[in-house]
């Protein structure tokens, strides 16, 4: 199959696309034929070596979290998928002609919504969703806080929390304020912004998707007991603040999650905006462009 294969850490050109043997299914697991992935920012960090202390590549290595696709071969010990399904997963290995996944991480893709399009859901969603659960666990319908909250992992933690019942804080840039006015949040904060942030209540919980200075800042409005979350790193402040849970999460495949946001997206509840798409062979310009930070979900078709 063709395949984006990296065999270094370093700059988008690492990236390159070639042949590479093609998967084999154990018991359990689907292959797909890919339709669609899509880049994460978390792979430009994967690729560049950012993140090898914590993720180690094992050269040559194959890239990608979201895959979009059609059964084509079935493992054994699978009986809720046949050959033909249009199916999309949070998955490994994904930069690829072809995919294997375990049966149990994978969802069909609702009627209307595009096979190619639902590449862009599985991460950022699931993310999302995962985040505003572990930051309302003391507290479901308290008062939480998204920083980050017009990104894609940011608008799915705010459509979670708002489905959970609370009270709903979208933290944006102050350029971002009129778009952070589409995503159904009960008020927005501009984080960038010291007297707003200064003047900020207090908080039952942080569900963090920028971390840094803003996230060292931020914990410190969150009360006793209540939760600090975050998809990047605990504040280096936290040790300050004891009574404060700051809790780092990873996110892990959820089908049934992942089709209940998805379903979100389809009623238009929930909107993930769609960027540029690029041939898999361009995955390279398509890492370039993630990291100048263009507007929506950046998508590779094979």
């Amino acid at each position: 199959m063709k395949a984006v294969v990296i065999r270094a850490y370093g700059a988008p050109q690492v990236l390159k696309f070639e042949e590479s043997p093609d998967p084999r299914i154990a018991s359990g697991e689907v292959l797909i034929q890919v339709v669609a992935t899509s880049v994460n920012p978390f792979d430009v960090k994967v690729r560049s070596g950012e993140m090898k202390d914590f993720v180690p590549l094992t050269f040559p290595a194959i890239l990608g979290l979201d895959v979009s696709g059609v059964v084509q071969e079935i493992g054994p010990g699978v009986t809720r998928f046949a050959i033909g399904d249009k199916v999309f997963a949070h998955a490994s290995q994904t930069y690829a002609a072809l995919c294997a996944v375990k049966a149990v991480h994978l969802a069909k893709i609702p009627n209307g919504i595009d096979v190619a399009e639902a590449a862009a859901l599985p991460t950022v969603t699931t993310t999302g969703a995962q985040l505003a659960d572990l930051a309302l666990t003391a507290n479901a319908t308290g008062t939480v806080l998204v920083t980050g909250a017009v990104g894609n992992v940011g608008r799915s933690a705010v459509y979670r929390a708002k489905h959970h019942g609370a009270f709903v804080i979208a933290g944006v840039l102050s350029r971002q304020m009129e778009e952070a006015e589409t995503l159904g949040a009960d008020d927005i904060l501009p984080l960038d912004n010291e007297n707003s942030l200064e003047s900020l209540a207090s908080l039952d919980a942080v569900a963090d998707t920028v971390a840094g200075a803003v996230a060292d800042k931020l914990i410190r409005k969150v009360k006793d007991g209540g939760v600090f979350a975050s998809v990047l790193r605990t504040p280096r402040t936290a040790p300050e603040f004891p009574r404060v849970r700051a809790e780092y999460m990873q996110v892990k495949p959820a089908p049934e999650m992942l089709l209940e946001m998805a379903e979100a997206v389809r009623a238009r509840n929930l909107r993930i905006p769609l960027g540029q798409r690029f041939a898999l062979g361009d995955a390279d310009k398509a890492h370039s462009a993630v990291e100048k930070h263009t507007a929506g979900k950046t998508v590779l078709l094979p």
